[in-house]
């Protein structure tokens, strides 16, 4: 058998370098279109003393030989590479994503939220986390845990519980294994999510003998599984009996690349369809069966026709408290769930008897063909049709300018939407866009909204759109990615603005600024408890944050178009006024004209909400309370609480 001597960290760069994902897609007439890509096309890395001599010189060392064999690419924050890495992993349907490498210590842990997100997503994250020494000669060494009941238990082990995969490579050997295991579940569309090999900074730098087939071209062929036949039968009898059914589309429709499916599928049927944060696209926004957004933050059509329906077709769904307006959404009282999901975990929820485990491309097409002559009665397709173009009239008047000096949210992202193109992508995470955008933003396109709602993670917003326009570029797609982002995340991770001027990356940024936690602010009316801590002011003369009634503070002086521009981006500043809302759309398509980053700031008026959806999102309240607002909110939760069942269909 030939080898070759490497160390572990350039065997394993090696290694990825020749890792292909395939996927082979059944197109409407019988042929079959092969897609073929790089599984990690290249490596995030923050050098430290764990990774500089492993895996990083191993990234330098293929720069020198072979610059296409795995390029490097720098990042600011090690969160944000992870960010960057789901990003990426979107825009390509979960075909590709990015490795991401940090050293020992802090800059591991920084990866740690991103690990969570990863997982909590379903999208893959390879994640290559430095360890301390595994010999231990220098034992404790920098940024080392020291725990007497367990030597050995680092900061890497943090990782377990938010990984789909973790193994730790403690001798040069067990690389190839543990390589070849991580693939797997980076590649598989039921299990993956963040996927971490822990490295121990010595192990990294020594040599081993390499067998050559380790080093060659490997597919990994994408699962699609055909729905069993029994399953099948069961499902399409429970939609043949329903007179009122309703799709929840998810995102595992656009990952298994089946939104001409769905479409076909809901035509030929005349069901109507909800969708989830993760699955906006799946359907476009004017298609006349398509009522938007589904739950807590859905539309007042979606949640309409939703409280009615007798079957609930899942597809793709993880099934979160939002999609299920914390278990309100369904009220038939005899309501059922047909889950078609690749995932069985996924597709038992709620219990369901009637699981259809499957790819959503292969079983949406099955079901096609089994209800080829199964039509939603009259009565139902007219109730959805009605309800839909009763909320599109509702978003029309949102949406529209009115004037004022300081907008409201909803004609801020009217104006956004006005200026891009039907195929631009919205990148948004965390806050009260998601919510208003899920209600109000027009899907035009299948990958034109990336909304990150598993984790919803304030400070995703601009890394995760870096990496969106990554994966848009090694496509060969020149579309523009517009990232909305609210003042308090931007706060929070914003310094992937100078990756992108440092890699000449053209993002547009929006950030809409409003002095303090706007969606909290109002969750926090809600609960009873007067936006407290959600304000963006000075300390009162007491020297602490104010309470509501105190709250005299002079807004805080902070310039965040001051610092964008300090990164090096260019940056148009809005000030508030009549036409404010008009200046926004314009330095939008200013924006689109120019290369590189640019940075959009607009004030808006934070009490100016979004239509009503009918919607609810369980957050409780406190049972006792000298506070009169609080008393008066639990009140009323107890109210809403009482729509609730636990859907066991």
């Amino acid at each position: 058998m030939s080898t070759r001597r490497m160390t572990v960290g350039q065997a394993l760069i090696e290694f990825l370098a020749h890792q292909w994902t395939v996927d082979e897609i059944v197109l409407a007439d019988g042929t079959v279109s092969t897609v073929r890509e790089r599984t990690v096309p290249a490596t995030f890395g923050i050098f430290g003393h764990g990774n500089v001599a492993g895996v990083g010189q191993a990234l330098l060392q293929y720069a020198t030989t072979d610059a296409g064999l795995m390029p490097y690419h720098q990042a600011r924050n090690e969160q944000a590479m992870v960010h960057q890495a789901v990003g990426y992993a979107r825009m390509h349907r979960r075909r590709g994503t990015y490795a991401c490498t940090a050293s020992v210590g802090p800059g591991a842990a920084n990866m740690l939220t991103g690990a969570a997100l990863a997982t909590a997503n379903r999208l893959p994250a390879l994640l290559l986390v430095s360890d301390t020494f595994a010999t231990r000669v220098a034992d404790p060494v920098l940024q080392q845990l020291e725990h007497p009941h367990d030597i050995g238990l680092q900061v890497s082990d943090a990782f377990r519980p938010l990984s789909k995969f973790f193994d730790r490579v403690q001798r040069p050997e067990q690389l190839f294994s543990i390589a070849l295991a991580a693939m797997r579940v980076l590649t598989d569309p039921a299990e993956t999510g963040a996927v971490t090999i822990a490295l121990p900074e010595d192990v990294q730098a020594e040599a081993v003998d390499v067998p050559e087939e380790f080093l060659a071209d490997r597919e990994w062929h994408l699962r699609r599984p055909l729905p069993e036949r029994g399953p099948l039968a069961r499902a399409v009898a429970a939609i043949r009996e329903a007179k009122r059914p309703f799709i929840v589309a998810g995102g595992g429709v656009l990952y298994a690349g089946a939104e001409d499916e769905l479409r076909r599928f809901a035509e030929a049927t005349s069901i109507p369809v909800g969708t989830t944060q993760a699955g906006g696209g799946a359907l476009a926004w004017d298609h006349p069966l398509n009522l938007g957004g589904v739950g807590a933050t859905g539309t007042a059509a979606a949640n309409a026709i939703a409280a009615q329906a007798d079957v609930i077709i899942g597809i793709g769904t993880r099934y979160s408290d939002f999609t299920t307006a914390s278990r309100t959404a369904f009220q038939d009282a005899g309501v059922r769930f047909v889950n078609l999901n690749v995932a069985s975990f996924d597709a038992y929820k709620h219990g369901s008897q009637l699981p259809l485990i499957a790819d959503a491309r292969e079983g949406l097409a099955a079901l096609r063909a089994e209800l080829a002559d199964y039509r939603v009665p009259p009565e139902s397709v007219a109730a959805a049709a009605a309800a839909k173009a009763d909320w599109d009239a509702v978003v029309d008047v949102a949406l529209a300018p009115t004037g004022a000096d300081l907008p409201g949210q909803p004609e801020v992202i009217g104006a956004v939407h006005a200026a891009m193109d039907p195929a631009d992508v919205i990148i948004q995470a965390a806050g009260s866009l998601p919510g208003d955008l899920q209600k109000l933003w027009r899907v035009r396109d299948p990958l034109g909204y990336h909304v990150e709602y598993a984790f919803s993670c304030m400070g995703y917003e601009i890394a995760g759109g870096l990496g969106a326009k990554r994966g848009l570029l090694a496509l060969g797609d020149d579309r523009d990615v517009v990232v909305m982002v609210g003042d308090g995340s931007y706060l929070m991770l914003n310094s992937e603005l100078v990756t992108a001027v440092a890699e000449g990356i053209k993002l547009i940024v929006v950030i809409v600024e409003n002095q303090g936690y706007a969606s909290i602010g109002h969750l926090s009316e809600t609960v009873g408890s007067q936006r407290f801590g959600t304000r963006y002011r000075t300390a009162d003369e007491s020297g602490g944050v104010p309470a509501p009634e105190l709250d005299r503070g002079a807004f805080l002086p902070v310039d965040l178009a001051a610092n964008a521009r300090s990164y090096g981006a260019r940056v148009i500043d809005i000030a508030p006024g009549p036409d404010s809302v008009a200046e926004l759309s314009e330095a939008v398509r200013a924006a689109k004209a120019a290369t590189g980053p640019t940075v959009i700031q607009i004030h808006n008026d934070p009490l100016v909400y979004a239509p009503e959806g009918n919607g609810w999102w369980d957050v409780p309240v406190a049972a006792v309370s000298t506070i009169d607002s609080t008393v008066t909110a639990r009140a009323e939760y107890l109210d809403q609480q009482k729509a609730q069942r636990p859907l066991l269909g």
